[in-house]
């Protein structure tokens, strides 16, 4: 599903995440889930971990690849719980995440969902 989300967006995008790594956990790890102040599991449905494009200079050398992270459980269960098809919690979560690749804070991006 994830999968058949990311190659439904516009190849501009795509193109834009060539060098990102997608990968799909069951959930957070307790590191992560400590490092963020997150006492429930179920509360983060995924994260970006990298260094932005609008951070990136063309002398950037990456040690590590950028990547998002999606968490299957907390999906699925945020899904079930608010109603929400799970292709479509799939989708916001996907973009949301890959908003922070293009440097769009939390902030930016609810703005943008409000319109």
């Amino acid at each position: 599903m994830v999968q058949r989300v990311f190659e439904a967006l516009p190849e501009m995008y795509r193109e834009a995440c060539r060098d990102l790594a997608i990968r799909i956990e069951p959930q957070a790890s307790a590191e992560i889930l400590s490092a963020l102040e997150i006492a429930d599991p179920f509360e983060l449905l995924g994260l970006y971990h990298g260094i932005n494009l609008t951070q990136k200079s063309t002398f950037y050398l990456p040690s590590l690849p950028d990547e998002v992270i999606i968490y299957r459980n907390p999906i699925v269960a945020y899904a079930k719980k608010s109603g929400t098809a799970l292709s479509d919690t799939v989708h916001h979560v996907l973009v949301h995440e890959i908003g922070h690749h293009f440097g769009f804070s939390d902030a930016d991006m609810e703005r943008i969902e409000r319109g």
